[in-house]
């Protein structure tokens, strides 16, 4: 009883210090699952300062980040707690996975530190907008947020005690559910992993019969085995699919032909909730329609002996939302009949998808303009930058989806800052690229991990009948006798560069999907994409007023300039 009764004091006095009201800091995050590292954070105006209260239920140094895809390279960091010596705090950033390094210029500000029942809090500051290469930039976008921290005041390597979580600093919106929150499950239950390096697991079934429409809103995980279980995919099937079944993906069975995705989940994600006025349409006359969830599991050490019950819940509402919303399936997808091989010892090599929706009246008449809201960007191990243009008269308008630190260990759904508008004629092109340095062989397109994919999932509103919009270069244009095709037994960069541009030339065939209707047109071209844009800004210095004395910081304008004047910072997620 007395271990209960301890439990239950250090509880509350957590649960006190952490939930009490500050309206400096309105926001909070818990960034773990078992709530034991707790931010607070608070803007006065996005030309200002930004400023963060990290409670971490430890008295050991703590650290907290901001990261361009989950992981320590590249993120801008800050170290602190309190010693024997007294407080501690340094603005550092990382090279790598090593010891982050203190900035010359240190932005961030220690505004308080203290311990209290075992718990360290450390208060801090910073300009939204700092001038220093080695600060992260923060914008209205979501972004990775790191964290780690010691059992000791001797800083050193972290083991298991860090994590990631993405978060929207400037534009904040909480998920929550009620205590009576209804949810659909679709899981497997006990299926047993083979020993294989990939391995997909379908299960086709039917939810609880639901007389009227409802919406869903909210996507959870639920997850057995974080190491292996690498995505999961929810798909509508087509009517024909009639009969339940839980068995090895992709065996030649009827759910083979389930591909219009309706939710998604990939390693690195949480849980994701739609916008207030978007909803996943469940139940009514769609009540008898079958789904596919498809697991990927991603075994690189061929474990034996492990049995998995994860899937997705999914929070439904009677009240009805403004929108049904679509996945729209774009990219470069292998065709049966055309080769496609990225070449051994290519450091940075591009592939393209295109799509043009002027061909989706094809299918579905009349074609309403589609908003835009989020992306979930894909490729396998060797992927290292996603980008997704959006063209409009043959001009780019900007980017849907941007990801130039793609890393396939952390993959989610991100919400654009702002909703982005497709109408009927624009074309959207998905380039990709990768780095072959450390492979012998080429890299063929398929499901494996080692193979590749490039993919661009585009969220939008209202829902369209058009479950895909894909495309691949027509290599039947490469001829036998000339050297075009993959080079596969040379590292010569000038004929990986020549194997590029001629792959790039070729006409894409599109294909265009509306549940098992399809549009197949063969004369897609590549369009120029603009340079990623860039980040430029202009320095005021101010003082700011901190526990050691007055800090040199700086204050900044900044701004992105495009072909269409706006922002567009995308890092994700969720699949494959």
């Amino acid at each position: 009883m007395c271990p209960l009764l301890l439990f239950l004091s250090l509880f509350l006095s957590w649960t006190k210090q952490t939930l009490a009201t500050d309206p400096s800091m309105p926001f909070m995050e818990y960034l773990d699952q078992d709530r034991l590292v707790c931010l607070k954070w608070g803007y006065d105006n996005l030309q200002g300062h930004i400023t963060f209260q990290l409670v971490v239920n430890s008295t050991g140094w703590v650290s907290f980040g901001l990261s361009p895809n989950g992981g320590m390279k590249g993120s801008d960091i800050v170290i602190g707690g309190l010693g024997p010596d007294g407080i501690y705090f340094t603005d550092r950033h990382a090279t790598g996975n090593s010891m982050p390094i203190v900035d010359e210029q240190q932005n961030y500000t220690l505004l308080s530190g203290n311990e209290n029942e075992g718990q360290t809090t450390i208060t801090f500051q910073r300009s939204i907008q700092t001038c220093d290469d080695k600060d992260f930039h923060i914008t209205a976008q979501p972004i990775k947020l790191i964290y780690a921290y010691g059992t000791t005041d001797e800083i050193s390597y972290h083991g298991a005690r860090r994590g990631t979580k993405e978060v929207n600093l400037l534009n904040y919106m909480p998920k929550t559910n009620s205590a009576n929150a209804k949810y659909l499950l679709a899981k497997v239950d006990n299926i047993t992993v083979p020993p294989v390096s990939t391995y997909y697991h379908c299960k086709i079934m039917k939810f609880p019969k639901l007389n009227t429409k409802h919406h869903i809103y909210q996507i959870e995980p639920v997850i057995e085995n974080y190491d292996v279980v690498h995505h999961m995919l929810l798909y509508h099937c087509p009517p024909f699919v009639t009969e339940p079944y839980d068995k090895q993906c992709y065996m030649g069975d009827v759910g083979d032909a389930c591909f219009g995705v309706a939710a998604s989940w990939g390693v690195g994600g949480g849980v994701y909730e739609l916008p207030e006025n978007v909803g996943i349409p469940v139940g009514g006359e769609v009540n008898d329609v079958f789904y596919r969830l498809e697991i990927h599991y991603n075994n690189p050490h061929n474990k034996t002996d492990i049995t998995d019950s994860s899937g997705l819940r999914l929070y439904y509402t009677a009240q009805l939302r403004q929108h049904d919303m679509g996945i729209l399936t774009t990219g470069l997808i292998s065709l049966s009949k055309l080769k496609l091989d990225i070449p051994p010892k290519a450091p940075q090599f591009h592939i393209y998808g295109i799509c043009n929706t002027t061909h989706f009246s094809e299918l579905v008449n009349p074609v309403p303009d589609l908003q835009v809201f989020a992306v979930l960007l894909h490729t396998h191990l060797a992927g290292r930058k996603v980008r997704v243009g959006h063209f409009r008269n043959g001009k780019q308008e900007g980017f849907l989806g941007l990801d130039e630190n793609y890393n396939f260990e952390m993959q989610q759904t991100v919400n654009l800052g702002n909703v982005r508008t497709i109408q009927q004629g624009d074309e959207i092109t998905v380039e990709c690229t990768y780095n072959t340095s450390n492979r012998n062989e080429i890299t063929k397109f398929g499901l494996g991990t080692t193979d590749e994919m490039c993919l661009a999932f585009i969220f939008y509103y209202p829902a369209i009948k058009i479950k895909s919009c894909i495309s691949h270069p027509n290599t039947t244009y490469l001829s036998n006798n000339r050297n075009d095709k993959t080079p596969g037994d040379t590292s010569d960069p000038d004929k990986i560069a020549e194997y590029e541009t001629v792959l790039k030339t070729l006409p894409q065939v599109q294909v265009i999907s509306s549940d098992m209707k399809f549009s197949v047109h063969p004369d897609g071209v590549i369009r120029k994409m603009i340079e990623t844009p860039t980040v430029a800004c202009q320095n005021l210095s101010y003082s700011v007023s901190g526990p050691n004395g007055n800090a040199s910081s700086k204050l900044c304008t900044s701004w992105i300039v495009n072909t269409a004047g706006i922002i567009v910072l995308l890092i994700w997620i969720a699949i494959m």
